[in-house]
Parts: C-alpha cells; structure tokens; sequence
C-alpha cells in the first residue's frame, strides 16, 4: 500500500465517521440520538429515509457553534450523505415502514 493510498483510506474513515449515514443507518437509534442531543438540537425526530440529511439539517437547527467549525463541516457532509442515503434506501424504507422515525427524545429523556 502507497502512502498516498493509506492518506486516503485514513481520510475516507475519518469523514466516514462524521457521515450523517453512518451515524443513522449503521448506529443503534439510542447512540444517534444521543449524538444530536449533544448538540443540542431543537429537533424531536427524524426520518429514517433520506436520514443522514435528516441528521445534518438537526445539527445545523441547534443552537450556534462558538468555534464555526461545525457548519463548514456538516455542510460538506451533506453531500457524502445525499450519496450514501440514496444507496440505502431499500433498507432505510424498510426501516420507515417497521419501526417509523427516528425519536431523539425518547427513552432516554430530555438531556
């Protein structure tokens, strides 16, 4: 493996772990949930289909980032989302059908 190879597999993972997709599909709904309560957000649920845009958009509908970081970064997540939500759907519309949207606030409480 060249190092330019390794760069990009490591760059790959690491946005692969930031996708919205990823942290909604291949997740327990518990830990995506916990993960936009953490940010605060003013959403109550999301989606199931089309759910990593879902999640970015949550993120984005919560109370200002003091660094300014995190909008650049969602906003470029959104398109890695839109790709990885469209591959998904006949499992995430699957999903939709069973077990409906996905509650931030559920179980868990407010917090």
């Amino acid at each position: 493996m060249t190092i330019r190879m390794a760069v990009a597999m490591g760059a790959f993972s690491l946005a692969l772990t930031g996708c919205g997709t990823a942290l909604t599909v291949l997740q327990d709904d518990e830990d995506a949930a916990r993960g936009l309560r953490k940010h605060k957000t003013y959403c109550q649920s999301i989606p199931r289909i089309y759910s990593g845009l879902a999640y970015n958009f949550c993120i984005l509908h919560a109370p200002p980032d003091p660094t300014g970081v995190l909008v650049p970064l969602v906003l470029l997540d959104m398109t890695l989302s839109g790709v990885c939500d469209t591959v998904s759907l006949p499992y995430t519309i699957f999903r939709q059908a069973t077990d409906g949207n996905l509650g931030i606030y559920w179980r868990a409480g407010r917090g």
